[in-house]
């Protein structure tokens, strides 16, 4: 029987092949532990190294969670786990300091990435935009409701790539916008306008929202991506009867 948290860190720890642990979920992050809580570890094997520990990945109690990697596997993440060890905590590093080196660069989207995935993101945003505006016109609201919703997951992943951030899984969402600020953006009100959008679909303040959008876009370089939407941008832009309020 796997033993518990603090038991297993011991075992781990003893074992030489053992290179990294890394704790990650609301274990990680201060303030969100409930009653319910489990811990989320990764258990990083030096690369040419065998561990009976290997057996364990994916092992999974009301107290443990378990991914038993290598070292090269840990260094190359997918994307969906990204936000999960850029906010990790390091419990052992036997690498000369690696292992806390790609839980940090993990954090960081390259240049080039950050910019080519916020296109595409942008896009999506506007499409998703774009349509719920005209489902609302066109008699539609229950299209238009569920299209704003489809916009706002969109425009949540492109505000943190143009701040080269992975985003937050929506559980730390208000935690990290509390703790790390995205750069030119009132957290609360931020967090104010998706919760409106996604509760009622109303197009209003996913117009206000948009025309902030629109401006952050243009000055990270994403013209282009706009200009291609045409004269259909007038429909995602506040309409001159709509309040001019707006996240700051």
């Amino acid at each position: 029987m796997t033993p518990d948290f603090a038991a297993f860190v011991a075992e781990a720890t003893a074992d030489p092949a053992v290179v990294g642990l890394v704790l990650k979920g609301s274990r990680a992050h201060d303030g969100m532990t409930t009653p319910h809580s489990d811990h989320d570890l990764y258990v990083i094997l030096a690369d040419d190294a065998a561990s009976g520990l290997a057996v364990l990945d994916g092992y999974r109690s009301a107290a443990l969670d378990l991914v038993v990697t290598t070292l090269e596997r840990f260094r190359r993440p997918a994307d969906w786990e990204r936000y999960a060890i850029a906010r990790s905590r390091v419990l052992l590093d036997r690498c000369d300091g690696e292992v806390t080196r790609i839980v940090a660069a993990t954090g960081r989207l390259g240049d080039e990435d950050a910019f080519r995935s916020g296109a595409a993101l942008l896009d999506a945003y506007a499409n998703a935009l774009y349509r719920s505006v005209k489902n609302h016109r066109d008699g539609n609201p229950l299209a238009g409701h569920l299209d704003a919703a489809d916009s706002v997951g969109f425009l949540l992943d492109l505000l943190f790539a143009l701040d080269r951030r992975p985003r937050p899984y929506n559980k730390y969402l208000a935690w990290e916008l509390d703790r790390f600020p995205l750069p030119g953006w009132g957290s609360g009100e931020l967090l104010e306008a998706v919760a409106r959008i996604t509760a009622t679909g109303d197009v209003a303040p996913q117009q206000r929202l948009f025309a902030r959008v629109e401006a952050v876009a243009r000055a990270a370089g994403h013209a282009a991506v706009l200009e291609a939407w045409g004269e259909d941008l007038l429909l995602m832009r506040p309409q001159p009867d709509s309040p001019a309020r707006r996240p700051s």
